[in-house]
């Protein structure tokens, strides 16, 4: 007589069978990775110290005001319909993505302004509008932009660059792209406008780097903003991790909220798994390292000797810089303030010198420069019905330079000199409209997200630590342990993180290898 077997218990059988991978940390970076390990046949688990998936992309709900903490736009759309279509899904299907047109404006203390936009012929007409001389040193630096997209997103972006030849073949490319320039310097070699040069310049900041800096590489986001539009997820970047998280769950992965990784376990001097800060031992075929790059190296293999990362070289790297954000919520708002839109950008009188105090002089100065999000212009779900949601960022030193910020003490002073800045230049009347807040300062960052110096994106991008110099998705030191996210290669943003779970996806041996190496 033949025995039936239950396929759903077949497959059970199967999974727990599966080579095991587990994943330090939440974040888009960690989720994407366990994505593209759960259709590769890989059991998954997901830690998370948070009660929530999608680490900074997560969100806080005061009182019907959502505030969204971390990324607020999608500029490089496809990556994650790749993504999802690496897992036999449709993208669309499960996230709203709506296309913001203008992308920004930004404004300066003069008075004038530039609206950001996907078509060329407008994008044309700002800038010749501010100044004409500059409309063929546009053309040219678009053209600067796309070389560099094709060269450093679509090549060097979307696979390892943990081999030295990796980077030697490349070295000549480098030279005859001027990486070695930085993004400011770039621009001002394309624009005479000192405005101009500020508006195709200051997007490295979106990532944490020193556009007076950063390797000109970066110059590449104008192109991806003109290429593929800037986009916002209705119910926010939040809402992207949340369907990312429903993926892994769909796949039989499993997502544990609320527990911290104290290190990871080395046997037989590989990878075995991660042991928990309440004891618990959890064993993997292979461990990804979603937490940020410095803390896997010097809290999570604190008990292995490093061979390239040690504690010395960490604390010798450029970090990005710290953030100061006020999120806050405005009561009866939802009418006023017409001529602010989703994204603004506020200039304060100094570019140069403001950016010289935040990155190398480490210093809390008194001018600040603000990226004001008002998502609620575009997503009733932020605020209760009549009100206004906003996310205010100020780029502010990191806590490992000398003499650092005390925030416990100045976090309320530099609140209020926000609001002045507001209400001179962009939201009048706002202390009359103040409803729910929270304030994150890199204090926050630091406890919260533990990331080193409170640093708001990991390692800065200079040109020494990029690509090859970042550090590699695969580890360099212990075998069977893989990194991804902000501090890792590519690099930070959503399309640097989400693309490093690509890069993972071809370093990771098949689950098929694994099982028979356990035989």
């Amino acid at each position: 007589m033949m025995t039936r077997v239950d396929p759903r218990l077949a497959d059970e059988a199967a999974r727990a069978l599966a080579p095991h991978a587990v994943v330090i940390g939440a974040g888009l970076g960690g989720l994407a990775s366990a994505m593209r390990l759960g259709a590769r046949g890989y059991r998954v688990t997901v830690i998370d110290k948070l009660d929530m998936p999608g680490g900074r992309g997560s969100a806080i709900t005061k009182n019907g005001h959502r505030f969204d903490l971390g990324p607020t736009i999608v500029t490089v759309p496809q990556i994650f319909k790749e993504l999802w279509a690496a897992c036999g899904r449709n993208f669309h299907d499960e996230v709203d993505l709506r296309p913001m047109d203008p992308f920004y404006e930004i404004r300066w203390p003069d008075g004038s302004t530039f609206t950001a936009c996907q078509d060329t012929n407008a994008m044309r007409a700002e800038v010749a509008r501010l100044s004409p001389a500059d409309v063929a040193g546009y053309e040219r630096f678009l053209k600067d932009s796309e070389s560099r997209y094709w060269f450093g997103f679509e090549d060097l972006g979307r696979r390892s660059m943990h081999k030295l030849i990796d980077l030697l073949k490349v070295l000549p490319t480098f030279v005859r792209m001027r990486a070695d320039r930085s993004v400011y310097a770039h621009a001002a070699k394309r624009f005479k406008d000192e405005r101009l040069r500020m508006a195709f310049s200051f997007h490295p900041l979106f990532i944490g780097g020193d556009p007076f800096n950063v390797t000109s590489m970066y110059i590449l986001v104008s192109h991806l903003e003109k290429e593929f539009g800037v986009h916002y997820a209705m119910g926010g970047v939040a809402a992207i991790a949340q369907a990312m998280a429903h993926v892994i769950e769909e796949q039989h992965g499993l997502l544990r909220y609320r527990s911290e990784v104290d290190e990871i376990v080395i046997e037989d001097g590989r990878a075995t798994g991660v042991r928990l800060t309440g004891g618990e031992r959890i064993d993997a075929d292979i461990v990804i390292s979603n937490a940020d790059a410095g803390h896997t190296h010097t809290r999570l293999l604190r008990h292995h000797a490093a061979k390239r990362w040690t504690d010395r070289k960490l604390a010798k790297s450029r970090w990005s810089m710290g953030l100061y954000v006020w999120y806050f919520g405005t009561k009866g708002t939802a009418a006023k303030w017409k001529d602010v839109g989703h994204h603004t950008i506020l200039n304060a009188p100094r570019y140069k010198g403001l950016v010289h105090d935040i990155f190398i002089k480490g210093k809390l100065a008194d001018d600040m420069s603000l990226y004001v999000h008002r998502p609620s212009v575009t997503d009733p779900s932020v605020a209760p019905e009549g009100d206004d949601t906003f996310y205010v960022l100020s780029p502010v030193p990191h806590l490992g330079h000398d003499n650092p910020v005390d925030w416990k003490t100045e976090s309320a002073t530099y609140r209020t000199k926000m609001i002045k800045v507001l209400e001179d230049q962009l939201l009048p009347g706002l202390s009359d409209h103040l409803t729910e807040e929270l304030i994150f300062t890199p204090e926050d960052f630091r406890d919260r997200y533990l990331s080193p110096y409170g640093s708001g994106f990991s390692i800065e991008p200079r040109i020494l630590q990029s690509a090859w110099f970042r550090p590699h998705n695969v580890s360099e030191t212990v075998p069977g342990l893989f990194l991804v996210g902000a501090g890792t290669h590519p690099g930070a943003g959503l399309p640097g993180v989400v693309s490093s779970a690509e890069v993972l996806d071809q370093l990771v041996p098949d689950p098929e290898t694994i099982q028979a190496a356990r035989r």
